[in-house]
């Protein structure tokens, strides 16, 4: 397990995930609701900074490693999961959305690796689907967690609850494009190994 800055920024990510629920457990008296909305939101557009981060950084120093590729997005998960689960009990959002979206990364998860055990890999590499669907997590997640108005017309929950619908679609027709391109290949593997 290689100790580079790209690996140890996607530790202190998956790190921050318990401050991260925490904050919501502390008393009113430490922190109020909107204060802990403020902190909660910081430390979740801090760990989507280090996502990007880290791949840059392991790619500018020349610090890849398989290892690494491991991490990265099983941090992502984790987090996004965690931020999920948080915003369903604080009512922000509805449970069906959450399991959505959670039940596909679970599920890709597992086709890639199941795609990867059987050297067809590529055929489920991050499409642009993919990039859009996270891209709106990106947005929605911060504005729901923050939930306060901003001035008088900008309402965060608002806004933050369309896109994580938008994200929620794309979810369900990303998962189906996945798994459009790995039957055929898994089919074809339980062929030759029949």
């Amino acid at each position: 397990m290689p100790f580079n800055l790209p690996n140890i920024l996607t530790w202190l990510r998956i790190l921050a995930i318990p401050l991260f629920v925490g904050i919501f457990y502390l008393p009113h008296d430490w922190l109020s609701p909107t204060q802990q909305n403020l902190v909660a939101t910081l430390i979740f557009a801090g760990a989507a900074i280090t996502d990007w981060l880290d791949g840059y950084l392991a790619r500018v120093l020349n610090q890849t490693s398989a290892f690494g590729a491991f991490l990265d997005p099983v941090a992502d998960k984790l987090m996004v999961c965690a931020a999920l689960i948080v915003l369903v009990y604080l009512e922000r959002l509805d449970a069906p959305i959450a399991f959505v979206i959670i039940g596909r990364e679970i599920t890709v998860s597992a086709l890639r690796e199941w795609m990867a055990q059987i050297g067809q890999s590529k055929s489920v590499a991050v499409s642009f689907l993919g990039k859009i669907k996270t891209t709106s997590q990106m947005i929605a997640i911060p504005l729901l967690l923050y939930h306060e108005k901003i001035g008088e017309h900008f309402d965060p929950q608002q806004v933050g609850t369309w896109f994580i619908y938008i994200a929620a679609v794309l979810t369900l027709w990303s998962m189906f494009y996945y798994l459009k391109a790995a039957v055929p290949k898994v089919l074809e593997d339980e062929t030759k190994r029949s």
